[in-house]
């Protein structure tokens, strides 16, 4: 899918990412051109921190921004997909290098949002016309979000990666940065 290349071999690692293909833009499906590029750092399973070089793209369109993230990486989060990941299907027997602080607001971050996601899918899915939603998941009695989510995405390795790349590519992610905005946004 993405073809990384590694640039610099010194301790801090930077890679090029760049896509395979043309991607269409997710807010309104035209076509995007390269603008630039980007650091995008992010600490992997290991604790080792890597520099990624991502694209920066332009609407055609509607001249949004977007940046082109390889799948395992979250917007907005630090680290890569398989810790958060680790440490929420795992919270006493992980093995990820982050502080309590960290850990806390990855499941504030993920009880958060876990309904949000889960509707999201099945928005999805009805979206694109798939026939593959269980009757009970859209009845309002049925499990909690997290089993939701599992019985849309299953709970084998890279789920988080599988629930990250539709909602962000169908433009549903919602960021949570919030201190650079002004009152008047």
């Amino acid at each position: 899918m993405y073809q990384i290349t590694n640039l610099l071999k010194i301790p801090l690692q930077e890679f090029l990412v760049r896509g395979a293909g043309r991607i269409p833009s997710p807010c309104c499906g035209k076509s995007m051109s390269v603008i630039g590029t980007r650091d995008r750092k992010s600490r992997e399973r290991s604790g080792e921190a890597k520099v990624y070089n991502i694209r920066r793209l332009c609407c055609d369109q509607c001249g949004r921004i977007h940046h082109e993230l390889p799948d395992f990486l979250v917007p907005y989060k630090r680290y890569e997909s398989e810790c958060i990941e680790t440490v929420l299907s795992n919270p006493s027997t992980h093995d990820v290098p982050a502080d309590e602080s960290t850990l806390f607001r990855w499941f504030d971050w993920f009880n958060s949002f876990v309904d949000y996601w889960a509707n999201c899918l099945i928005s999805i899915l009805l979206r694109t016309k798939q026939d593959m939603i269980p009757l009970n998941l859209t009845s309002a009695n049925s499990k909690t979000a997290p089993q939701k989510i599992g019985r849309l995405v299953g709970n084998a390795p890279q789920w988080l990666e599988r629930i990250v790349r539709p909602i962000v590519n169908f433009n549903l992610w919602i960021h949570t940065r919030s201190a650079f905005l002004s009152e008047d946004s």
